[in-house]
């Protein structure tokens, strides 16, 4: 197939997972909207009130980032990792693997599914944010870069995880013990400046560290790490999962159940 095949190609399959994604938006967007919410009014009313400020702006305006990097970190992954397991389970994927279509307009297909629904529902929390706080846009470089490698990122790793799982236990494992750890300790709710030293270097092992305040430094332009480093960072973990991903596709072997 030549080019123009196989943009048509990925435009198909990019286009299957968009309308799959908005034909059951009571189960994509509505859920992470309602939840994105529930953490405003706790956290930032509630709780915030009584912390005061952090970071110098109000723990409302603190939080926020860290909130939109969760949903869009989360629904970005979950959203390929079940999709391509689906199509894994049912068997299409071998139609797909056989087809003239290449690896790339494969992997490109779902990686475009899952920024689809990741910043779908980061621009939803971030209307819903407005309603309890103000936000600038002081460096939107620094603030689209990040969200789009993030969310490109966990789409390649739910690709990942897709391809490995035997079940569809297999795809929550993930998850429930590593990424939604890694997320709840990864700057969203407190400042690093707030641990001690010890476990300031401890939370510099957490990739989701440097995503979350590299995207807090875009809007609000504070962070609590070298952002330049952590863009570069980024950017590094998402061609190596890309090369991952693309490289258990072309093997295969994992692929069919």
């Amino acid at each position: 197939m030549n080019f123009k095949q196989q943009w048509v190609a990925f435009l198909t399959l990019s286009g299957k997972e968009i309308k799959r994604i908005l034909r059951i938006w009571p189960q994509t967007l509505l859920p992470p909207a309602i939840t994105m919410s529930l953490y405003f009014i706790i956290f930032g009313k509630m709780i915030g009130s009584r912390v005061g400020e952090m970071g110098g702006v109000s723990y409302m305006q603190f939080i926020v980032p860290g909130l939109i990097m969760m949903a869009v970190i989360t629904n970005s992954y979950s959203n390929v990792v079940s999709s391509f397991f689906s199509t894994k389970f049912h068997g299409s994927i071998e139609e797909m693997l056989v087809s003239p279509m290449s690896k790339h307009a494969i992997l490109l297909g779902y990686i475009a599914g899952g920024l689809f629904r990741g910043l779908a529902i980061g621009a939803i929390v971030t209307v819903l944010a407005l309603f309890f706080t103000k936000l600038t846009l002081p460096h939107a470089f620094v603030t689209l870069f990040t969200v789009l490698m993030t969310s490109a990122l966990f789409s390649l790793a739910g690709m990942i995880n897709a391809v490995f799982a035997r079940s569809f236990d297999d795809i929550s494992i993930i998850p429930s013990f590593v990424l939604t750890p890694l997320t709840y300790l990864g700057g969203v709710f407190y400042s690093l400046e707030n641990l001690s030293p010890f476990w300031q270097n401890v939370s510099l092992i957490n990739p989701i560290v440097y995503m979350v305040n590299a995207f807090r430094y875009g809007v609000l332009g504070y962070s609590d790490v070298n952002v330049w480093g952590s863009l570069v960072a980024i950017g590094l973990f998402t061609a190596v999962f890309y090369a991952v991903a693309y490289g258990l596709l072309k093997d295969g072997r994992r692929v069919r159940l």
